[in-house]
């Protein structure tokens, strides 16, 4: 069994995310991506981009330097998205700079992104 990163990221999404291409008009993606081992991302977004449909939107939310604790993401409402610290369940891997996100997200056609008062960039991505 290929234990290296690249084996590991191959296994991840032959076993998981397999739906129809087209199938999803949108995806909270959170930010899941700065805890995923960077050879798994850069396998993992082109393979969302796929189970998109054209006009769909990726939310995708990636942190100004390592996190120091751990948040877990509410949607209380249509204009209210609540940030809860909780316990550390596991370390980020990586903290993407703006060059690394524009690519990783290269085949959308429009990409907006805010920076909130808690360092959090959140990024709205629209194939």
């Amino acid at each position: 069994m290929d234990m290296t990163a690249n084996g590991r990221a191959v296994r991840f999404l032959a076993e998981n995310l397999q739906y129809p291409r087209a199938s999803f008009d949108a995806i909270l993606l959170w930010d899941l991506l700065d805890y995923l081992e960077p050879a798994l991302v850069k396998q993992m977004v082109p393979n969302l981009t796929e189970l998109l449909r054209p006009g769909g939107v990726i939310l995708a939310m990636f942190h100004s330097k390592k996190p120091e604790g751990f948040q877990r993401y509410r949607v209380a409402d249509s204009n209210t998205l609540q940030v809860i610290s909780t316990a550390l369940v596991c370390p980020a891997q990586k903290v993407y700079q703006n060059r690394e996100i524009q690519d990783l997200f290269s085949r959308f056609r429009t990409m907006k992104s805010f920076v909130g008062r808690d360092q959090l960039r959140e990024t709205l991505f629209i194939k």
